[in-house]
């Protein structure tokens, strides 16, 4: 399976030149693309998966759809990435087939086992600093990245939230294997750079 290894994850967000920026990212060493869109309707987020999916494919990388099962399985993803709340992974699994590619969010390290038991194949870990998603109250912070990373999981895993350039040293510091990242990459001014550095600091 292509994710072992994986080290740098990007998650989408809407804006209008997404595909170019998604382009230059796994051109930048971006291992896995997460599609994420809550407000979009399903039909209106196939033509894009569809053609993020083709982006990875020539690339080499992974392309898994945030939450939605269904749209995984209808465009053919390589898996799909799962919320604390959404359904279990063998679910997610039985609907994609037992080669799809299964993530979990995880908030702390007693979720982040219970998600590896539950046969995760990958997590992500977070948010490590407050984000406009998650405010100050719900942050994991570097100690739990340093707890987990004493943990010795059997999957990879992506710290997430607030996940910057000027972060990531202290991130990879306490001991996360991999970066998962929104504006880092796609806000930057040159998103294969952006990657590209990113993956320094976690080599």
């Amino acid at each position: 399976m292509k994710i072992d290894g994986a080290r740098l994850l990007l998650v989408t967000d809407p804006r209008p030149d997404l595909v170019a920026r998604v382009e230059a990212a796994v051109r930048g060493g971006v291992d896995i693309v997460q599609l994420r869109d809550k407000r979009a309707p399903v039909e209106g987020l196939i033509p894009l998966a569809e053609e993020l999916k083709d982006v990875c494919e020539r690339a080499g990388a992974l392309f898994t759809v945030n939450d939605d099962v269904e749209l995984a399985r209808r465009v053919g993803a390589d898996g799909v990435h799962l919320g604390e709340d959404d359904d279990p992974t063998p679910r997610a699994r039985s609907v994609l087939g037992t080669g799809a590619v299964v993530g979990r969010s995880a908030g702390g390290v007693a979720e982040a086992l219970e998600a590896v038991r539950g046969g995760a194949d990958y997590l992500g870990v977070g948010a490590v600093y407050a984000t406009p998603t998650k405010p100050e109250g719900e942050v994991a912070g570097l100690e739990t990245i340093r707890a987990l990373s004493r943990e010795n999981l059997q999957v990879p895993w992506f710290a997430i939230g607030g996940v910057t350039l000027e972060t990531a040293p202290h991130v990879a510091e306490a001991g996360a294997p991999g970066f998962a990242v929104v504006r880092a990459v796609l806000d930057a001014e040159d998103p294969e750079g952006a990657a590209r550095a990113l993956r320094v600091i976690l080599e």
